[in-house]
């Protein structure tokens, strides 16, 4: 798994079945990647509820969040609009697991539970493994956002 310091792999995948999302479109913004195992996991569901409710505080540091899952984008286009999301779910399905493997969290065909803080420059500030079947909240997210103002 990346960690701290490292330059954050760019990336293009899908967040809809029309829409693209580019890491390196996103620099001058802090970007929280949110790597999780599928839509509609109860556990997985939680967390996105979350975050989606959390998008306000992300906001005030200037901070993109970014779901990422090796489901496909009409699967996530049908979750988020079930679960009412204001941001990208991303796409890591053709090839399956590309980005969570540039990550170094793919494992048995879906990506682990992680989260990355990449600054505005593009670098890994914060990454955070949490065991697949634990919601990891906020709390870190914000730590290390507020560690970046």
């Amino acid at each position: 798994m990346l960690q701290k310091g490292e330059k954050a792999p760019d990336f293009t995948l899908q967040s809809t079945p029309e829409k693209r999302v580019t890491l390196a479109d996103l620099r001058g913004k802090n970007v929280i990647l949110a790597f999780y195992p599928a839509d509609w996991s109860p556990v997985c569901s939680d967390q996105m509820s979350l975050y989606n409710e959390m998008l306000k505080y992300f906001e005030r540091y200037n901070a993109v969040l970014l779901g990422i899952s090796v489901d496909g984008a009409w699967c996530h286009q049908a979750f988020a609009k079930a679960r009412q999301l204001h941001f990208d779910l991303l796409a890591d399905f053709e090839p399956k697991g590309a980005v969570s493997r540039l990550y170094g969290v793919y494992e048995e065909g879906v990506s682990q539970r992680a989260l990355f803080v990449i600054d505005a420059e593009g670098i890994i500030q914060w990454s955070y493994l949490s065991p697949v079947g634990q919601n990891p909240g906020a709390d870190g997210i914000l730590n290390a956002l507020e560690k970046l103002k």
